[in-house]
């Protein structure tokens, strides 16, 4: 079994990390692209044709999945990625996960990249799944970015900034940039202090998206399975090693084949 992940940087670690854990046999393809990061300021069209030659890298590599672990690609590139490559490579869009926090009923946050917040593409998935549920749309200027150099004061300022601006009666926070999991227990320190210790429920993507993916090629999760699997890194098409940053988290650190808890 052979799973390939895209995004412009490191922001598939997560979900990466997520595959490992749910199937360590799994030969793993993380396909990203630093010469073209970030993409979040590109234009549509421009955003479109670096995801396309990261997904191309990654497909000459025979994948039998490909998830597109990076939001604003899946918004913006996710129709011309599976026109390309459906149906021989399935590929696993990431949504931010509206739709189960707005489930049970409480007081939602959205914490998203400043291009995502507000953005048409973010307002529908509020309607769909979360009319009449009160929702707080959060941006996070710098928060990926930080996380990208694995830059410890800037995501602590980042956060913070963002905590200022979470409504402090908060029940559950969306997780709406795949940068954003892997500082989970900052944010998660950085709010408890803003809602008094509150039991906050928070909701990413990388888990459920492994999932999926392993739904779509007919595989379920077996952790138990030995690590066999190998980790092949796509730095723009050409074969590399992860970036330093990806070793200051845990999940870079599990991929690298060091046993560091995750989550």
């Amino acid at each position: 079994m052979k799973i390939a992940l895209m995004d412009s940087g490191i922001g598939l670690l997560a979900a990466a990390a997520a595959v490992r854990r749910l199937r360590p046999d799994a030969d793993l393809v993380l396909s990203n692209d630093p010469d073209g990061m970030p993409w979040g300021p590109r234009t549509p069209a421009d955003l479109t044709g670096r995801a396309l030659d990261v997904a191309r890298a990654a497909a000459m590599h025979r994948p039998d999945a490909l998830i597109v672990a990076c939001n604003t690609a899946s918004v913006h590139s996710l129709p011309a990625l599976r026109a390309e490559l459906e149906p021989g490579i399935p590929v696993i869009g990431t949504v931010p996960a509206i739709k189960p926090a707005a489930a049970a009923g409480g007081r939602v946050a959205i914490w998203a990249t400043p291009a995502t917040t507000g953005s048409p593409y973010q307002r529908g998935l509020i309607r769909e799944f979360a009319s009449g549920v009160h929702v707080t749309e959060v941006p996070c200027p710098g928060l990926a970015d930080a996380v990208e150099a694995a830059d410890d004061a800037a995501v602590e300022a980042a956060v913070a900034a963002a905590a200022a601006l979470t409504p402090a009666d908060v029940t559950d926070v969306v997780l709406g940039c795949t940068h954003y999991e892997l500082v989970e227990s900052a944010i998660r320190s950085a709010l408890a202090a803003r809602t008094q210790g509150a039991e906050l429920v928070f909701h990413g993507s990388a888990e459920p998206v492994a999932v999926q993916a392993l739904r779509r090629i007919g595989a379920r999760p077996e952790p138990a399975l030995p690590a066999t699997g190998s980790l092949t890194v796509l730095r723009s098409g050409r074969v590399g090693t992860l970036p330093a940053a990806a070793f200051g988290y845990a999940e870079g650190r599990l991929l690298a084949g060091h046993r560091a808890p995750v989550g």
